[in-house]
């Protein structure tokens, strides 16, 4: 079973998938840290914005792998977009997408799900914060790092990085040899966004390795 915080419908908001509708799958727990307020000071991520705990968000529950993939499939329907095939040859460009995200989904997800969803016609992409293998080959990988943790997805389709980190700066030696097709620099939320946006606009001026990231959904006023 499956234990998911939530599954919506909405646009990708951050990174080169910016703007592509997707199905959302949001599973709880995280290793980096428990999503209780009193611990986010002793937590290694102590910036997280995201509410990953419990199953009472929409669509939240557990989920046999059958159920979820059928839930993922209705919010697409839900949504207006035709009913995806079985029997289609999936692409990056025109598959309908589901994003696997948390949390960290890797304390969860695993091949068997991964190929459901396949198989029921989806773009699989996931959003991870590295620290766990990959169990499977995934249609897109998203790695978003975070100072102190040691690496063991050290390759994908993007790397997102949340800025300023003191600790894990982009030109950060922890950085050099990773292996990403994509490279994204994401301003932290919070009262200082303004201050962050700013610094890194400066710094993808002056390293073309990077784009700028917002967060558009949150602008638009999106889940």
């Amino acid at each position: 079973m499956y234990s998911v915080k939530e599954v919506f419908l909405t646009l990708q908001g951050e990174g080169a998938q910016a703007g592509r509708a997707a199905v959302f799958v949001r599973f709880t727990g995280c290793n980096l840290w428990s999503g209780a307020e009193n611990a986010r000071q002793y937590a290694t991520c102590k910036f997280c914005d995201t509410d990953f705990v419990g199953t009472d968000g929409v669509r939240g529950g557990r989920y046999t792998i059958g159920q979820l993939v059928d839930a993922v499939g209705g919010c697409w329907i839900e949504g207006g977009g035709a009913k995806p095939s079985a029997n289609s040859i999936r692409n990056s460009k025109s598959s309908p997408m589901v994003v696997l995200t948390g949390g960290e989904p890797l304390l969860q997800v695993d091949g068997a799900l991964v190929k459901a969803l396949q198989g029921a016609g989806f773009f699989v992409a996931l959003e991870t914060n590295g620290t766990v293998q990959l169990p499977c080959a995934f249609d897109w990988v998203t790695m978003s790092p975070k100072a102190g943790t040691a690496l063991k997805v050290v390759s994908g389709d993007e790397l997102k990085l949340v800025f300023p980190q003191p600790e894990l700066l982009p030109d950060h030696p922890a950085l050099r040899d990773l292996s990403f097709d994509h490279w994204s620099l994401q301003p932290m939320d919070g009262a200082a966004l303004a201050r962050n946006t700013a610094w890194a606009v400066q710094w993808v001026k002056r390293d073309p390795r990077w784009r700028l990231s917002v967060q558009a959904h949150k602008m638009l006023g999106l889940p």
